[in-house]
């Protein structure tokens, strides 16, 4: 039986020997089946299993009924059981965020933080083809790009789906045949619940056309999902030049945004915004975006959530932390040390080497001999008179050197300026002052720019149970 979950954890390589899986159970037929399969499954192939059940004190005794219950199981099974507790109730009143969002949010929050403690490489939970299908349906009618129709995703960083292609009515078959107990959530047959109202009501009728609706719109998310998937590649290798800035942002050709089809365009702007935090935007904001790189103006701008600013300047695109436009103070650099500049999203590192035979190409990366410095080393906005002489080059007048690069006006008080007492010695993304460098192979003082932000890749899918339009493409 479940022939459907042993293709899939297959095609996903979900299940192999030597690791180890928390199973997160709620003690409803769905969780109970996946338990009980993967229990067999972690004979056969050789991984850990642990159940993991949050009572998220709800439903007052039927809550701790349920905790009870898959106790019991799991002693029965002989299956280690992890059990965590929250005040839902009490957190979405303080969070100002719905029950249904904030239960899910404490949930996850357990699962991850039980699965870091046990040692546990993924997390498996119990979604099936139904909520798969529920979870298209309610996209749908809220409203939805592609990127919202693909659905719950079979796996998802640490998190597994081995049922996700099971129909409910597989799974109540397995737990017919196997003759496995399970609980029910008096709260499933509330039709406020927009998830409820389809289930009971909706998809019902949708099946007197099509009885096979489960199984065919678990196909089309499939189909959905490569289409995206290879809509979202395409995008990502557009923007896979984008280069770092000295304000922790990123920065590329308008042009690579502007000449993109619509639906390459709007995903590499999101793959853009998701190298610099892990946030979801509106598809106005991805497509203000795309409009920016698109207006034949020089210049504009466009704000986003999360801190961020999108700019056009000298017909490139920049992306960066909109607490950059502002000024920034002088600091100390520590040597040795890391020196962190929030305010332009960069740290500074700071550490005794030997300079390399070769000169580092990198403009971010010098080294300095510290017998030529005079005195402490300041890192600061640049002043008027500094002058630098880069390596190869003659001497020029800092102003002079950023606009003959053509930086915008507006970044020119951001880029960090290294100096002692007697002037620049490093100009952040040009270079270092040549007479403070050490030679080949003697002692230096390394110093090297490295962004603060994230570098992550941009999320390709809504998580399960978000119905927010946010991230949608």
């Amino acid at each position: 039986m479940l022939n459907e979950a042993q293709a899939l954890t297959r095609e996903y390589a979900m299940l192999s020997p030597g690791n180890h899986i928390l199973c997160a159970v709620s003690g409803g037929a769905d969780s109970v089946c996946l338990l009980h399969w993967l229990r067999a499954q972690s004979e056969a192939l050789g991984f850990s299993l642990t159940a993991a059940h949050f009572d998220h004190r709800l439903r007052g005794a039927e809550s701790r009924r349920d905790a009870a219950f898959v106790e019991e199981l799991c002693r029965a099974w002989k299956v280690p059981c992890a059990v965590g507790h929250g005040d839902v109730a009490g957190e979405a009143r303080r969070r100002g965020t719905g029950i249904e969002e904030t239960a899910r949010a404490l949930r996850y929050d357990f699962l991850e933080r039980t699965a870091e403690e046990l040692g546990a490489d993924l997390i498996a939970t119990a979604h099936n083809a139904n909520d798969n299908v529920e979870t298209l349906l309610l996209h749908l009618v809220r409203g939805s790009g592609l990127q919202g129709l693909t659905g719950i995703r079979p796996r998802q960083g640490k998190r597994i789906r081995p049922l996700l292609t099971t129909t409910r009515a597989e799974i109540l078959a397995y737990l017919e045949a196997h003759r496995l107990p399970h609980v029910e959530d008096s709260t499933n047959a509330d039709t406020a619940y927009a998830r409820n109202k389809l289930r009971h009501q909706v998809i019902p009728l949708l099946e007197e056309l099509n009885p096979a609706l489960i199984q065919r719109l678990s196909d089309t998310v499939g189909y959905l999902r490569a289409d995206n998937d290879y809509l979202t590649a395409q995008a990502m290798a557009a923007v896979r030049g984008a280069e770092p800035t000295v304000t922790g942002g990123l920065v590329l050709p308008a042009d690579t945004i502007a000449r993109s089809p619509d639906p390459i365009a709007v995903r590499a702007v999101g793959a853009l915004l998701g190298r610099l935090g892990e946030h979801q935007y509106r598809s106005a904001h991805l497509l203000s975006v795309v409009e920016l790189a698109r207006s034949g103006h020089p210049s504009g701008s466009v704000d986003l959530p999360h801190g961020l600013t999108a700019r056009r300047a000298y017909g490139l695109l920049v992306l960066e932390p909109s607490a950059a436009e502002g000024g920034w103070t002088p600091v100390q650099l520590n040597v040795p040390g890391e020196t962190p500049l929030p305010q332009l999203g960069w740290k500074l590192v700071c550490r005794p080497a030997r300079a390399p035979a070769e000169p580092p190409t990198d403009p971010f990366v010098c080294y300095l001999d510290p017998a030529a410095l005079a005195g402490p080393l300041t890192v600061r906005p640049r002043e008027t008179g500094d002058a630098i002489t880069l390596p190869g080059r003659p001497r020029k007048s800092v102003k002079k050197l950023l606009i003959d690069a053509k930086v915008p006006r507006v970044d020119r008080e951001k880029l960090p300026v290294v100096a002692d007492a007697a002037g620049p010695v490093w100009l952040a993304g040009f270079g270092p002052h040549a007479p403070r460098l050490a030679a080949p192979g003697a002692p230096a003082l390394e110093l090297r720019a490295v962004p603060l932000a994230p570098a992550t890749q941009c999320e390709t899918a809504p998580d399960p149970g978000t119905h927010s339009k946010e991230g949608r493409i």
